[in-house]
C-alpha cells in the first residue's frame, strides 16, 4: 500500500481543574490537534499549553469550534440564527489565532464540534454560516468534515478546500452517518477492531454500519476523540496498524504546525 493519511484528535477541552484526556500524550500520536477554542470546552490556559505544545511536536492545528454551551459540552443543538453563528466561528478563530501566534504556529483548518459537527452534515443554513465565517476570516483555511455533508459542499462552493473525515471510534449509519451518541453501537472501544475498521476504510473505502451492511466512506483524515476511555492506546494501535501497513502519515495541511 502506498498511500497518506492524516490522524487527527479533538484536544485542549480540559477547563480549569476539570481535567480531560491526555493531550499530551495524544500528540505525540496525532499529525493534526483540533483544538477547542472556548466555547464548548477549554479555558485560555489549556488553549494556550495545547497550541504550544502541538507546536513543539509540528502537528498542525485546527479550530474546532461549536455552540457556546459548556454545560453541555457543546453536544446539544442550538437553533442560532445563522449570521449569529457566523460571528461565534469568527470570534472562535480569533481567539485560538492568538493563542498560536504566541506559540509560534497557526490555525490551519476549521471543525465543528459536537452537536454542530452532525447539524451541518444536513444543516443548509448553519453550514453556510460555518463557512462564510472561515471564508471571511481566511479562505486559505480548509474545512474538515463528514463525506458528504451540507458543510463540505458549501466548503466547495466557497472555494474552501473541503477535507472529509473517518471516525475511528464512532459507530455508522447505513446512511454513512454517526450513530448517535444515545444508541447503541455509537462508541467503539476495541483498538484491534478500531484499527481493522480504519484500515479496510483506508483501503477499500467502505466500513461496517451497525446495522451490518457496508457503506462507503473515504476519507483523508481519520479522528480518534481525546476525551473517550482509553484514547490514547486507541490512538497508538490505529498509528502502529497504519504505519505497519506501508500509510504514511501526515497532516492534511501544510505550514507551521504542520
Amino acid at each position: 500500500m502506498s498511500t497518506e493519511v492524516d490522524l487527527n484528535s479533538d484536544l485542549g477541552e480540559s477547563f480549569g481543574r476539570w481535567v480531560l484526556g491526555d493531550d499530551e500524550a495524544m500528540l505525540d500520536l496525532v499529525t493534526s490537534a483540533n483544538v477547542a477554542c472556548g466555547f464548548h470546552a477549554g479555558d485560555p490556559s489549556t488553549l494556550r499549553r495545547t497550541t504550544a505544545q502541538a507546536a513543539k511536536r509540528d502537528v498542525a492545528v485546527g479550530a474546532q469550534v461549536g455552540y457556546p454551551d459548556l454545560a453541555g459540552f457543546g453536544r446539544r443543538f442550538v437553533d442560532v440564527e445563522p449570521g449569529a453563528l457566523a460571528d461565534d466561528v469568527v470570534y472562535q478563530l480569533g481567539a485560538l489565532e492568538g493563542m498560536c501566534r504566541v506559540a509560534g504556529t497557526a490555525v490551519r483548518y476549521v471543525k465543528p464540534h459536537g452537536a454542530l459537527y452532525n447539524a451541518v452534515v444536513h444543516h443548509e443554513a448553519q453550514a453556510r454560516a460555518v463557512v462564510a465565517a472561515v471564508r471571511d476570516y481566511d479562505a486559505a483555511l480548509a474545512v474538515l468534515g463528514l463525506p458528504g455533508s451540507a458543510l463540505l459542499r458549501a466548503a466547495e462552493d466557497a472555494g474552501l478546500r473541503a477535507v472529509p473525515e473517518f471516525f475511528v471510534d464512532r459507530g455508522y449509519t447505513a446512511q454513512a452517518t454517526l450513530v448517535p451518541r444515545s444508541e447503541p453501537g455509537a462508541l467503539l472501544h476495541d483498538a484491534d477492531a478500531a484499527t481493522e475498521r480504519v484500515l479496510r476504510m483506508v483501503t477499500d473505502g467502505v466500513v461496517r454500519a451497525v446495522d451490518g451492511s457496508d457503506v462507503r466512506v473515504t476519507a483523508e483524515s481519520v479522528c480518534v476523540h481525546g476525551d473517550s476511555r482509553g484514547a490514547v492506546a486507541m490512538a497508538a494501535a490505529v498509528r502502529a496498524g497504519l504505519i505497519e501497513a506501508g500509510v504514511t502519515l501526515r497532516p492534511f495541511v501544510r505550514g507551521p504546525g504542520g
